[in-house]
């Protein structure tokens, strides 16, 4: 088993960039840059076979990015410790019956986030009541795509060349997230954009402990069946999603990809490629970015979309 993990250090721009085979899916690439912000706080988690099986399903793998906010401590417990939760869960389902993604998802981000919490002899976790994190959590298997997902990071997947949103941003403004945050007595306030309270930017998110119950970690869960005009998924933090929209970040991997760039063809170069669009559009946040590759050759055609 194959195990990637980034978190780049505040005195290090470039994480280990990555283009690996997997179980489920063709190839990955990853990179993570500290971009124009002073410290790090994005985490990135890949495990290509996270849970074995016994039949001959093929297997999942699992990725996940990070954003942590207010310190990366609790971006970086959840690198090290989200993927093994899940694993747990799934099997545990898997052994009762058939599985159910919503139920294991959201009780491993559940899990996570009391963890997270600290509480009676657990000093450790401490400042998980005034750190969180984003969770954006893509399992992939032979028959299905799984994203679960907890704030503003963001999944999107490239099917037959549209550009397919797997997650939607959990933002304050969003109005069913204001209704939810007003019925709980808290207040979305325009401080230097819309926040919980005039504090947080993204109304959902693990740990995060003082500002509940106005901020939650329960994750919103999508399963798509794989067809056979998949060709890859992109994962990454706001960094890259506040500068570069859904449709134009598909068109460039396609066109990585398939060799138009004239940069070499692999899903690494796919995401150093989106990074280095997100910096020179001014993106002032950390910048994470996997690029899953699901068949093994993009399509030669690539729409014209403009932006």
């Amino acid at each position: 088993m194959e195990d990637s993990s980034s978190s780049s250090s505040s005195t290090a721009n470039n994480a280990p960039k990555q283009n690996c085979t997997a179980v489920a899916s063709a190839s990955y690439g990853l990179i993570s840059v500290i971009g124009r912000r002073r410290v790090m706080e994005d985490a990135v988690r890949v495990v290509p076979g996270f849970v074995p099986v016994e039949d001959h399903s093929g297997g999942y793998d699992f990725f996940a990015v990070y954003d942590g906010h207010g310190g990366s401590m609790v971006a970086n417990t959840c690198r090290e410790k989200l993927h093994m939760l899940l694993a747990e869960e799934m099997k545990e389902a898997k052994a009762a019956g058939p599985l159910d993604w919503h139920q294991v998802i959201c009780s491993c981000f559940m899990k996570m986030d009391q963890e997270i919490g600290g509480g009676e002899g657990n000093d450790d976790m401490a400042d998980g009541n005034t750190m969180g994190s984003t969770a954006t959590v893509l399992v992939v298997g032979k028959e299905e795509i799984v994203v679960g997902n907890c704030g503003d990071s963001r999944a999107v997947l490239c099917r037959g060349g549209e550009a397919l949103p797997l997650s939607r941003d959990h933002k304050p403004d969003r109005e069913d997230e204001k209704e939810r945050i007003e019925a709980a007595g808290g207040k979305v306030i325009d401080w230097d954009g819309n926040r919980v309270l005039g504090v947080l930017a993204t109304s959902r998110s693990i740990g995060d402990h003082y500002m509940k119950p106005f901020v939650i970690a329960q994750p919103e869960i999508q399963v798509s069946p794989r067809t056979d005009s998949d060709e890859f998924v992109v994962v990454a933090s706001d960094g890259l999603w506040d500068v570069v929209s859904n449709s134009f970040a598909c068109q460039l991997v396609r066109s990585c990809l398939s060799g138009k760039t004239g940069m070499t063809t692999s899903a690494e170069a796919a995401a150093t490629l989106l990074a280095e669009l997100a910096m020179a559009r001014g993106s002032k946040d950390n910048i994470s970015v996997i690029v899953v590759q699901l068949s093994n050759a993009a399509s030669p055609s690539t729409p014209s979309t403009s932006e």
